[in-house]
């Protein structure tokens, strides 16, 4: 039975879509919605401007605002949902929250990251689904 779903989200239609498919699948689940923060996507440039710790605070509040919609979004669901945020490489760290958490089934988005990213930096959904140590739902 699975009672704790992982759903990745960002800011992109995928992973909205994943968290759509697993409210519906999983009604009765406990469901964590992990927002990643690669800092790496973030430009040298504006690290050097701005600083690593002023970049850091504003992804949590980008995060703060992302996890506010996606609660919005799942009020309805009868089982708990809790939202975390993490900074590194996102297919890392979800595979390890999974692991360290007792997670039963992730459930992540494909192709959240828009091309060229995939390209230099791999996709996500792609990496997560090879290291996960649980079964794996891609959400298309």
């Amino acid at each position: 039975m699975i009672e704790h779903v992982l759903v990745p989200v960002d800011d992109s239609p995928m992973a909205r879509r994943a968290l759509d498919f697993a409210l519906e699948a999983h009604p009765e689940a406990e469901l964590t919605l992990l927002h990643v923060v690669d800092l790496v996507e973030e430009s040298y440039g504006a690290r050097m401007l701005v600083g690593e710790e002023t970049l850091r605070e504003r992804a949590r509040e980008r995060a703060a605002d992302l996890a506010d919609d996606y609660l919005e979004r799942a009020a309805d669901h009868p089982g708990t949902v809790s939202t975390v945020t993490e900074f590194g490489k996102p297919a890392r760290v979800i595979g390890d929250y999974a692991d360290d958490e007792d997670v039963d089934l992730i459930v992540i988005g494909s192709h959240g990251r828009s091309l060229l990213s995939r390209v230099l930096l791999g996709d996500v959904a792609a990496d997560v689904v090879r290291r996960a140590p649980v079964p794996v739902t891609v959400v298309r």
